[in-house]
């Protein structure tokens, strides 16, 4: 067993929950951070870790936080940007790594990234060797944050489209009967990459630790990317519904039209595995993935 750490977690959401109860479970010390003192109330009596209030954009907050904890051996960074925009992703991503790093210069952390880093749209294979220049300012927000972590030893984990317990984009957008296949003349159908949340909880927890993850990228994705027709027609045949009409593709998506698919071999290499390697196997072998699945079989 790995050697105990402390571990702050800022971000107490739909990840970042999970993780803190399976880190404090194998027996790493845990405190949670969350924005609001309702729900740190809430989250600090429901578990056997402590959950603080602390708003990540305030300075001011995160100077009052370092009086109060140990520094920890190591931060986890895996807050909501909220679906805001540019300045959102400013201020909780890139703006409180400054701050963390500021309080808690010996704090390596474990950031949650995202694919959509990568531009790529021609169908090819992307590793984390790969360019990853994309041009929405979000994203860009998001390499700036990177960068900076890589700088301290920090680690970064970027994570392919999450689904899990009750949440699952495309499965709602079926079963709602809102879901296309987008493709056209000059869009083919897009590769989906997505991963689970219990794998990515696996994940994330084996790069802490890992000592030598530390200053490295790693993409967090499922071992089967599927085409969004792919996707659609597997959920048809196991639902017994009929399959989506095709549309235009929606090339101003919020996360950008890309086309690609993620490779996740170095994360194997360092013995990790995914209980769901592909997202079919989740539809099928995952009860909480979405309980209404249930009733219309």
């Amino acid at each position: 067993m790995p050697p105990q750490q402390s571990i702050l977690i800022i971000g107490l959401g739909y990840l970042g929950e999970p993780l803190a109860k399976h880190l404090h479970d194998t027996g790493h010390q845990i405190i949670g951070l969350t924005k609001t003192p309702a729900h740190a109330a809430l989250l600090d009596a429901a578990n056997n870790y402590p959950a603080l209030p602390c708003d990540l954009t305030n300075r001011w907050e995160l100077a009052h936080l370092a009086t109060k904890i140990n520094a920890p051996d190591q931060i986890v960074l895996c807050a909501s940007s909220g679906r805001g925009g540019a300045d959102a992703y400013r201020t909780v991503f890139l703006e409180a790594t400054q701050h963390l790093h500021q309080f808690f210069p010996n704090s390596p952390i474990l950031f949650t990234s995202s694919t959509s880093v990568y531009p790529q749209t021609d169908g090819s294979v992307v590793t984390e060797e790969s360019p990853a220049e994309p041009d929405r300012e979000t994203s860009c927000i998001l390499r700036q944050t990177e960068d900076l972590i890589l700088s301290k030893n920090g680690t970064v984990a970027r994570l392919a489209g999450i689904y899990g317990p009750e949440r699952s984009v495309h499965l709602k957008k079926f079963l709602e009967g809102t879901a296309t296949i987008e493709e056209d003349d000059t869009h083919p159908t897009r590769y989906l990459n997505q991963i689970h949340r219990d794998d990515i909880v696996s994940a994330l927890t084996l790069l802490l630790d890992t000592p030598e993850a530390g200053g490295q990228i790693y993409n967090v994705t499922d071992d089967t990317p599927l085409t969004q027709r792919a996707c659609y027609e597997f959920l048809a045949e196991h639902l017994e519904t009929p399959l989506p009409p095709v549309a235009p593709a929606d090339t101003t998506r919020k996360r950008a039209w890309t086309h690609k698919k993620i490779a996740n071999t170095k994360l194997h290499a360092l013995g990790w595995s995914p209980r769901y390697p592909s997202f079919k196997d989740a539809v099928q072998n995952d009860p909480a993935l979405l309980p209404s699945i249930q009733s219309k079989n």
